[in-house]
């Protein structure tokens, strides 16, 4: 990695204007990396703009602090990616997935970074800097600014990281989850970070109506398979019941393997437009080949898909002959 490290920081160096952005829908590892690097930037006197096709989620605005995210308006913001000199997707590899952002972007003539650790991503950047094996954005990010300046890592921006780390890990529980993960945290910790803090802005912040959606989520479960599958479906009206909306969704994807037995959970939401469907799974089965199917991807054991002018009923149809096939094919029991 020593050569991106080296284009990487003669980008930074030589750079003067630079606008971030992530994936819609933004979770923990993307507004932490996307504020972590601005943080790092703009204590270097540069002028950084986050601008996001989606609001940030309540229950990470505290990173507002680190630095300012924005939602994106193209007749407020465009104007600072058309005349931006450096471009930098975080957490996200395909240019469909900054959505609102990518008019604007085919008229910049910026240099563009991507930092990510997902897999199968779209070559349009100038500089690709990209570890699957990575289990967060923030992790890599973190390496990447060591290298640079350790010192460059204040505890603002050792915050934004050790937000992203956390989250998604689902608090260092996942699989690629490793003994640097644990070393690059405990020197954030170092560094002044209050983990508990983090911890209760992320996970501690709910509404009555999060916490109603909790209960209709897990209401909604259903097994198949001989208790090899779980599927939670969200429909359009929990969400008006429960006065929530799709970002209050994140932290529920973890219950569906939370049942004993369970080795692949899945995760359908119900959106205004399309629907979102999040899979998930234990050991080595590997559902970043299932999402394929609906046009989607991800990490083995995490992965996801929207799709549109798709009902309900049909896709769960859909789903769940996909899920026969799948599971046969593979020989999972």
């Amino acid at each position: 990695m020593q050569n991106e490290i080296q284009t990487l920081t003669r980008l930074i160096e030589t750079g003067t204007s630079f606008v971030l952005t992530t994936h819609i829908n933004p979770d923990g590892d993307a507004i932490g990396s996307e504020t972590a690097l601005a943080r790092f930037l703009a204590d270097r006197g540069k002028r950084v703009h986050i601008l996001n096709h989606s609001a940030t989620p309540e229950n990470l605005s505290f990173l507002n602090d680190v630095h300012p995210v924005l939602h994106y308006d193209a007749a407020l913001h465009a104007d600072l990616i058309v005349t931006a000199d450096r471009f930098f997707v975080m957490d996200c590899n395909a240019r469909q997935r900054f959505a609102a952002l990518t008019d604007a972007f085919d008229r910049s003539n910026a240099e563009t970074v991507i930092i990510d650790h997902h897999l199968e991503h779209e070559s349009f950047a100038d500089l690709n800097i990209i570890d699957t094996e990575t289990p967060a954005t923030c992790e890599l990010l973190y390496l990447l600014l060591h290298a640079i300046d350790p010192n460059g890592i204040t505890l603002p921006v050792a915050t934004a990281l050790y937000t992203g780390i956390m989250t998604d890990t689902q608090s260092f529980r996942l699989p690629l989850t490793d003994e640097m993960t644990h070393i690059i945290a405990a020197d954030l910790l170092r560094r002044g970070v209050q983990s508990h803090e983090i911890y209760q802005h992320v996970y501690e912040n709910g509404t009555l109506g999060t916490m109603q959606l909790l209960g209709a989520a897990l209401d909604s479960i259903s097994l198949h398979h001989g208790g090899l599958v779980a599927v939670m479906t969200l429909t359009r009206d929990i969400f008006r019941g429960t006065g929530t909306k799709e970002s209050d969704v994140d932290n529920l994807t973890a219950y569906v393997l939370g049942i004993k037995g369970v080795r692949i959970g899945i995760v359908i939401v119900e959106l205004d437009q399309g629907i979102k469907i999040s899979f998930r799974s234990k050991g080595t089965i590997p559902v970043n080949e299932l999402a394929k199917h609906y046009g989607g991807g991800g990490h083995r054991n995490a992965a996801g898909a929207r799709l549109q002018e798709t009902d309900l009923a049909s896709l769960s149809d859909r789903l769940l002959r996909d899920i026969t096939a799948f599971i046969h094919q593979r020989h999972i029991a």
